[in-house]
């Protein structure tokens, strides 16, 4: 059985993903929803959060989907729908902040990435030597050491590759503001 928070959140972007499909109403939902650049006549506020239920296509909203249904499962259980829920729109809205403060953010940004490293990160705090099988690898893999890899993956792929259509620094984002709210949620003791 799914959290509410991670079921729902799975909902609206397969709602709002055949909406982004469907000829007459993707050009509409795409223009309200994707975070456009600051100077553009298409910005408003909102799209922080919108931002998040747009995906540029399949296979871009099944890794999201996945990775959140995989590890945000573990993490709502863990802190209660009301933190997870929190924790999930701060890291996405810092994820775009970040991405904007770096690369200056000249193309809408669409995509729940930010957010969905941000639940990466507390699932490796949260559960740091948990094996974390992959496809591609014979050998269960450290939930720690998984998500340091795919960090230091994406700040390879942003210094490096600044124009390939993927927000690497919004990922970084995500995990960096993720980090810096479970370290204050710590400090503050009315953390777990």
């Amino acid at each position: 059985m799914f959290p509410p928070a991670v079921k729902h959140l799975l909902i609206i972007n397969l709602l709002v993903f055949l909406a982004l499909m469907t000829p007459g109403i993707g050009q509409y939902v795409f223009g309200l929803g994707a975070l456009w650049p600051l100077d553009h006549s298409n910005f408003m506020p909102w799209q922080f959060v919108t931002y998040m239920f747009l995906h540029g296509g399949f296979a871009h909203i099944f890794f999201n989907l996945f990775a959140l249904w995989m590890f945000g499962q573990s993490i709502e259980n863990l802190w209660g729908t009301r933190r997870f829920v929190t924790y999930y729109f701060l890291t996405g809205i810092g994820a775009a902040l970040i991405h904007i403060l770096v690369t200056g953010a000249n193309v809408p940004m669409v995509g729940a990435s930010g957010g969905v490293y941000g639940i990466l990160l507390a699932f490796a705090m949260m559960f740091p030597n948990r094996p974390i099988f992959l496809i591609f690898l014979p050998i269960p893999i450290k939930a720690k050491y998984f998500v340091i890899i795919f960090g230091a993956l994406e700040l390879f792929n942003g210094v490096s590759s600044l124009q390939t259509g993927i927000a690497h620094f919004a990922h970084l984002g995500g995990m960096v503001v993720g980090y810096i709210l479970i370290r204050l949620w710590r400090i503050k003791g009315n953390y777990e």
